[in-house]
């Protein structure tokens, strides 16, 4: 147990999923997962445990941006082991290209700033996901007869942003979409030596406008769990 997580040691397991909303993190464990246990609710923030094709996986919300998450992610890896970590969430897209429900697998993630900027100071990290995570998520992808779109992210720090220049330079580079935690997740993972990787479902589109309706994210959201449980495993 811990300030934030509520949860005896055993009741973590070492893979889990990393939604912001923590009605997200009840929705999933409840649609796929079997034996669920509510395991926490500090604060608000939903955790379960339960099983996926006989193992074991807790889906734990993490809040919005990256200092929220960041305090879940290093509890759950400092004081319950988890082990591989994967962040399910929405983003925006910024390439004409990509549609809205479309998912997105995140090589790398650039920020401007991140909760540890303080340890790197003038050194520009480069986070990035875990290869066999990444690779194993295009693999259960493509099994399902979809494409993903692989690339660089943006984890933004605002959710307002008033940056319309930064956002040029964004797509000019390729960033394939905008969210808010994925850089720390990748950050604390590359300290503690675990896995992560973040798979996003494009919910809106910051160059057409267009955005999914409260009433469809879930149901468009089923492929992105499965893609990470599948990738988790394999």
């Amino acid at each position: 147990m811990t300030i934030h997580i509520g949860a005896a040691k055993e009741d973590i397991a070492e893979t889990v999923l990393l939604p912001g909303d923590p009605y997200r993190a009840k929705w999933a464990a409840e649609t796929f997962l079997s034996d669920v246990r509510l395991v926490n609710e500090v604060r608000g923030m939903l955790g379960f445990t339960g099983t996926w094709k006989g193992h074991r996986v807790t889906i734990q919300g993490s809040g919005m941006g990256m200092p929220s998450l960041s305090i879940y992610v290093n509890e759950l890896i400092r004081d319950f082991d988890a082990q591989t970590l994967i962040r399910i969430g929405s983003c925006g897209a910024m390439q004409d290209k990509i549609k809205l429900r479309d998912v997105i697998v995140a090589m790398t993630a650039s920020t401007l700033s991140t909760p540890s900027r303080g340890i790197f100071k003038e050194l520009n990290f480069a986070p990035c996901a875990d290869w066999s995570l990444l690779r194993a998520a295009v693999g259960a992808a493509e099994a399902k007869g979809s494409t993903p779109h692989v690339g660089g992210i943006y984890s933004s720090d605002v959710f307002y942003d008033e940056r319309p220049d930064l956002n040029e330079q964004m797509v000019r580079h390729g960033i394939l979409g905008v969210e808010m935690e994925a850089a720390e997740l990748y950050n604390l993972a590359a300290r503690h030596g675990r896995r992560a990787l973040a798979v996003l479902t494009v919910s809106d589109h910051l160059i057409t406008g267009e955005e999914l309706p409260s009433d469809q994210r879930e149901r468009s959201f089923a492929e992105m769990v499965e893609i990470a449980l599948e990738a988790a495993f394999s």
